[in-house]
């Protein structure tokens, strides 16, 4: 059978731009952006048609910053999507290959991540699973210093992108991809975990923040609702764009009330 025709709408780099700007995205800010490609419609040049369109909207001038996650740097033990048998688990640990920034790829965040990730010029923070990419002008500002044992609180790019007045585009993308509000989690009482990763020296263990997504769409609703929102379409996405700060603050109020969690020790690490 002959294969489906594309769904539309058309999306070329040229109406990319022209909706970015409508949307309020200003030649030398900071964005960070969450992406949802597929959300689009049908791009004419995928994900580099996007990166591009994104950086000819920030110019010379501005940064386009993105996670870069590699969650799969971690302990198998933990793994469901999919699980591996527990015979396994030992020899994982021993042969895992350290976090390199120039070649781990990214996992989970999208195409267009992964794509930033590798793009002439980008530069990549050091965690070793959830680091961020950056292109421009403030590159090497906002991927310097982030600690090994800090996934998304005070020394991440996350801290630095907030001191800078960077602004959050959801292309697509739902609240509940929102790393920002994980710098609050950072400052309202929260369980620390043990982390197991892969080191440069071997399996490593460290005691981190314990970071969930639970009810974010809940706190971006109620977010969007009481703070200024920008919200648009580009291509068949739905568009938002706040600044960074704005939803920190606000998800350290709401954090709290609306979901509490005891400032404890838990293991395993969530």
């Amino acid at each position: 059978m002959p294969a489906s025709p594309p769904t539309g709408p058309l999306v070329t780099h040229g109406t990319l731009t022209e909706q970015l700007r409508a949307l309020g995205v200003r030649p030398g800010e900071i964005l960070l952006a969450h992406t949802s490609l597929s959300s689009l419609g049908w791009v004419n040049g995928g994900p580099v048609t996007v990166v591009r369109a994104l950086l000819d909207t920030l110019g010379p001038d501005g940064t386009l910053v993105v996670p870069t996650q590699s969650g799969d740097l971690s302990d198998p033990a933990l793994w469901q999507a999919p699980p591996v048998p527990e015979e396994w688990w030992g020899t994982i640990r021993a042969t895992m290959p350290a976090y390199d920034p120039l070649t781990t790829p990214s996992r989970g965040v999208g195409v267009i991540p992964e794509t930033v990730r590798t793009w002439p010029g980008a530069l990549r923070s050091a965690h070793p699973q959830t680091s961020f990419a950056a292109v421009g002008a403030r590159a090497a500002k906002i991927t310097a210093g982030h600690a090994p044992d800090c996934r998304l609180g005070e020394q991440s790019p996350l801290a630095v992108l907030e001191r800078l007045g960077a602004r959050v585009l959801l292309l697509g993308a739902g609240y509940d991809t929102c790393t920002g509000f994980h710098l609050a989690e950072y400052r309202v009482p929260s369980p620390r975990v043990r982390v197991g990763r892969p080191g440069p020296d071997g399996w490593e263990t460290v005691t981190e923040v314990s970071i969930t997504s639970e009810r974010f769409d809940e706190l971006g609703h109620d977010f969007e609702r009481d703070r200024p929102v920008v919200r648009g379409r580009v291509g068949a996405a739905g568009a938002r764009l706040f600044p960074l700060a704005d939803a920190v603050a606000y998800a350290e109020r709401w954090l709290p009330v609306h979901r509490p969690r005891e400032e404890e020790f838990r293991h395993p690490a969530v």
